[in-house]
């Protein structure tokens, strides 16, 4: 690799490699400080950006941040890049693809297949937010199992009705109160206390019985381990998406146990239980920045990057729902509220623009120094962006990860302000439960919807 060098106020500053460039061109975020890789001052971070700026995005094919023979997420990325959706940008630097995703008339969606996640990764951290916010309104992209997620000016919500015991009246309570205040139609999902195959399989049932009995178009998820959801799935259980913690590097998937291998035979065996009405994406992945980092599998690279390159793995599995936990591993790795909500912006468009249906779990841990008024104006960011999904959890506290999330009237407010709107199937079931009016609020008495869907909690 040639080393590249900038001079800037009477200094020159060298960067051996591309990781090492790509890492001091990142906005500060306190994960790079603590992995020794951060830019050393303000002063070296315009000098790196100036020269990521000039790099032609052929580098990206020609040098790996983590080497091909090494890393099998580099392999798919490498194996899978199409020339010809490259092509039309094929001839430009970092910097004259950030200019050609900003004009109006680029159709940034056809580009996810000819774009790598560095090249991706490396013009994200030459934006703005405001630029990070156009580029990834123009950028929708939709999926579909029982409800369509993704399409312009629609939000969803993923209703997380986590429990500390995993007792099945509480986790019914906590879907009919975001059922009431209309969450809950990109998915239904629980974070199990345990990951056991039976239990996880009696959570499935609790939500199948609610989903059937009030025929609501939504799907069920309970986040285990993709080897219980292969497990459960070959004894019957009524599995709708597949979920697995997933990274950009091989090592770091290691470390959830998992490799591309398991996705492919979990993803191959939800598409043959064809439990969707209005699309076939099975897959669910979470993603964080700082989950290599933390595993001690980031060969030196930026967690910005790494996030981007974890988005590659998600992609091969053409999912219904990708989402980062953006504040979730902690301060370590994002410090406080401009970090998080740098980073949730960030990773939102780079998904977006490798063709991933975004979500973002708008988070941040006790010990963070965040508080709801940064949420806040994220999840208001992520709106104006055409975030596909945020997650929502009854009050905001999570009481079986502790932590800070969104609440349900929290995508209440979101919806209303922007004008947003669920997704349509699901629309149409607030409809009918007379739990949204005309105008697409959510009613605040909601007479036959509540007796319905209280009867069978006890």
């Amino acid at each position: 690799m040639t080393s590249r060098r900038a001079s800037l106020g009477g200094h020159t500053y060298e960067f051996a490699d591309l990781r090492a460039l790509l890492a001091a061109a990142t906005p500060e975020r306190s994960g790079d400080v603590l992995a020794g890789i951060a830019a050393s001052s303000e002063r070296e971070r315009v000098a790196a950006q100036g020269v990521l700026a000039d790099l032609p995005l052929t580098v990206f094919l020609d040098e790996q941040v983590v080497p091909y023979e090494n890393d099998e997420v580099t392999r798919l990325i490498v194996d899978s890049h199409s020339t010809d959706a490259f092509a039309p940008v094929a001839s430009m630097t970092v910097g004259e693809l950030r200019e050609h995703l900003l004009r109006p008339s680029t159709d940034t969606t056809s580009l996810a297949a000819g774009l790598t996640p560095e090249m991706v990764a490396a013009t994200a951290k030459l934006m703005r937010v405001q630029d990070l916010i156009a580029v990834a309104r123009r950028t929708p992209v939709v999926t579909g199992f029982r409800s369509t997620v993704g399409l312009p000016g629609t939000m969803a919500t993923r209703l997380q009705p986590n429990h500390p015991t995993d007792d099945p009246a509480g986790v019914t309570a906590s879907i009919v109160d975001g059922l009431l205040l209309g969450c809950g139609d990109a998915v239904i999902g629980i974070n199990p206390a345990t990951d056991s195959p039976a239990r996880t399989t009696e959570l499935l049932h609790l939500i199948d019985e609610v989903r059937m009995r009030y025929a609501i178009p939504t799907q069920s998820c309970v986040l285990a381990h993709v080897t219980t959801s292969i497990e459960i799935m070959e004894r019957g259980a009524p599995v709708d998406l597949v979920f697995q913690s997933i990274a950009g590097t091989e090592a770091a998937n290691s470390g959830f146990g998992v490799t591309l291998a398991m996705l492919r035979e979990a993803h191959d065996a939800a598409r043959s239980l064809d439990r969707g009405t209005v699309g076939t994406h099975c897959m669910y992945f979470e993603t964080g920045q700082g989950s290599a980092l933390s595993a001690d599998a980031h060969h030196g690279v930026d967690q910005q990057t790494l996030e981007t390159r974890a988005y590659a793995v998600a992609r091969a599995f053409d999912p219904l729902l990708v989402n980062t936990v953006v504040g979730f591993i902690g301060p370590e790795y994002l410090h406080d509220g401009k970090q998080i909500t740098r980073a949730g912006l960030e990773d939102h468009v780079c998904g977006k623009l490798l063709g991933l249906p975004m979500g973002v779990d708008v988070c941040y841990t006790n010990h963070a120094e965040a508080d709801a008024d940064d949420t806040d104006v994220l999840l208001t960011l992520l709106g104006a962006a055409g975030c596909s999904f945020v997650i929502c959890v009854p009050g905001g506290d999570d009481v079986m990860l502790h932590y800070q999330s969104l609440s349900f009237h929290d995508a209440l407010y979101a919806r209303q302000v922007l004008g947003l709107r669920p997704a349509p199937e699901f629309e149409q079931w607030l409809t009918r439960m007379d739990l949204l009016s005309d105008d697409g609020r959510v009613r605040e008495l909601a007479g036959r919807a509540v007796r319905e869907l209280t009867a069978g909690v006890r």
